[in-house]
């Protein structure tokens, strides 16, 4: 099996500092794992290292680093493979051919999307597998330990959990079908390849990975969080509401929901939006987990708002990020987010920069000189609208209105959704293809969808839930924005192939277990 990248080397390499509300990524004195886990403080540089490489564009492409910066890249991604989100301009060319479909012939090499999201996600794999076999050798407090390992395991759920994910269909109806290779121990040179696991078996694993992970972050067992970008046991619940969601596991999912609010973060105001709350800070009350970064490791071209913000110089400013017109129509006049998007003359577009026709303005940097903007990777919101999503699915229709107006109480005025079916169906025979109906929504289900789509634009990957919920999607609806409308491509078919990306060729090149011509994903018919 080829070694991925051990992340070991890197910690050699990091300049990194020690105080409070920043990571301590100091380098070790040795590569040895016997040192480097020989306790628990020194273990904490390992994990570290694992978050730092969530954020920074280290080399997980041979090429093309600028558009890939870790975790919200592949986000970015996954959010421009749907119909949500439009790229207006080609700009320099990143991200485009995402959003075009024209990413999955690369994994004949070691440059773009096919190779950079399998390379990253099992070196966080590798690196949290190294963690976890070193769990009874590790020396300090007792409650610290827990919360070293908990982390670990937490972000190999995470890792397979967003792989499957991307090379693969959703889980439901799909148990039987090829998922990816599970390794549960630290590889080396020598380590042999495994088979692709089916779904089911991938599933099982990050399931069991979740569960020892929320019981070693139990507050009664574990150190506090120290840093947001930590994951803690209410940021594991969420990432287990997540994958029941994905499972349609609606009372785990309602639970799990419940239980990562409860740790004392808070939704936004219609007031804080309307202050203009910024969606770049991690130690907002209304984010779960964030990872937060400082001038030595900012980059503005190479980052998720160098990409995104078009009032910065960077990127973003040629290729920009607007919201679909339908979506956008979908907000009245009276919904205060309808506002994180241009709300000048929808006539009157500049060729560069801010002022174009439904531009966003939701993910700015913080401090666009220094390139810094913390990135938001779970918000109390996406608790709330899985929670409604699962008990709208189990027809606890009471208790999922209950909860959405919990929600809209401070995004719109006069919302009412009484004209709304108690259904837990989906419309997708209107006209306006396979979404919420023009004319607004005809059921519960309808609704919670559509909020969820505008609540969590840019952050949760639209793709995903297409993927997830079965609908396919049309960019060619009436009075579309987007530039590029796939006409040629069936993505009305809930099943696409090419929803789901090609495995890199590197992969069968180093893993016997696994053969290019029966492993690898299909391709469309186009």
């Amino acid at each position: 099996m080829k070694l991925y990248k051990i992340l070991f080397l890197l910690f050699l390499t990091i300049v990194g500092f020690s105080c409070q509300d920043e990571l301590d990524t100091n380098p070790t004195d040795s590569t040895s794992g016997d040192v480097l886990f020989s306790d628990v403080q020194k273990a904490n540089v390992a994990l570290n290292g694992i978050y730092r490489a969530m954020y920074v564009a280290e080399e997980w492409s041979a090429n093309w680093a600028d558009e890939e910066f870790g975790v919200t890249a592949f986000m970015l991604t996954y959010d421009l493979m749907g119909e949500d989100m439009v790229q207006n301009e080609g700009g320099s060319g990143w991200f485009w051919f995402d959003y075009m479909y024209n990413v999955k012939s690369d994994y004949t090499h070691k440059s773009g999307r096919p190779y950079s999201v399998w390379f990253f996600y099992y070196t966080v794999i590798s690196n949290a597998n190294s963690i976890i076999a070193a769990a009874d050798n590790i020396t300090g407090a007792p409650s610290e330990i827990n919360s070293l390992i908990g982390q670990a395991y937490a972000l190999r759920a995470y890792a397979y959990f967003s792989l499957i994910r991307f090379y693969q269909q959703t889980y439901m109806g799909n148990q039987d079908a090829p998922g990816v290779p599970i390794y549960t121990e630290p590889t080396t040179n020598a380590s042999e390849g495994a088979p692709r696991g089916t779904v089911a078996d991938v599933y099982t694993q990050i399931d069991a990975d979740i569960e020892q992970a929320i019981s070693l972050l139990d507050p009664e067992a574990a150190a506090p969080r120290t840093h947001p970008s930590h994951i803690d046991y209410y940021v594991a619940n969420g990432l287990k509401a997540q994958i029941a969601l994905e499972k349609n596991d609606w009372a785990t999912a309602e639970s799990a929901a419940t239980t990562a609010m409860s740790g004392g973060t808070t939704m936004l105001t219609r007031e804080n939006l309307e202050n203009g709350f910024a969606f770049n800070d991690a130690n907002a009350r209304t984010v779960l987990w964030g990872l937060q970064l400082i001038a030595e490791h900012a980059d503005g071209y190479q980052s998720f708002y160098g990409h995104m913000d078009a009032s910065a110089q960077f990127y973003a400013e040629s290729a920009r990020k607007c919201i679909s017109t339908w979506l956008f129509d979908q907000m009245s006049n009276n919904d205060v987010r309808k506002y994180v998007w241009w709300n000048g003359p929808l006539d009157v577009d500049a060729d560069l920069g801010p002022a174009l026709s439904y531009n966003q303005f939701k993910f700015q940097f913080s401090d666009p000189t220094n390139a810094l903007g913390d990135y938001i990777l779970m918000r109390h919101e996406e608790m709330m609208l899985i929670k409604a999503e699962a008990q709208c699915m189990q027809s606890k229709y009471p208790q999922a209105r209950t909860t959405l107006y919990e929600l809209m109480a401070e995004r719109e005025l006069n919302y009412d959704i009484s004209g709304v079916s108690d259904a837990n169906t989906l419309t997708v025979n209107d006209a306006n293809g396979p979404t919420t109906p023009a004319g607004g929504s005809s059921t519960l289900l309808d609704e919670i969808i559509l909020q969820r789509r505008i609540e969590l634009w840019g952050e949760v990957g639209r793709i995903l839930d297409i993927k997830r919920l079965k609908t396919g999607f049309s960019r060619n609806f009436a009075g579309s924005n987007h530039t590029q409308k796939l006409l040629s491509r069936n993505t009305l078919d809930p099943e696409y192939p090419d929803f789901v990306m090609s495995i890199p060729q590197s992969e069968f090149d180093g893993n016997k277990s696994m053969n290019e011509v029966n492993d690898q994903n299909p391709w469309a018919d186009n």
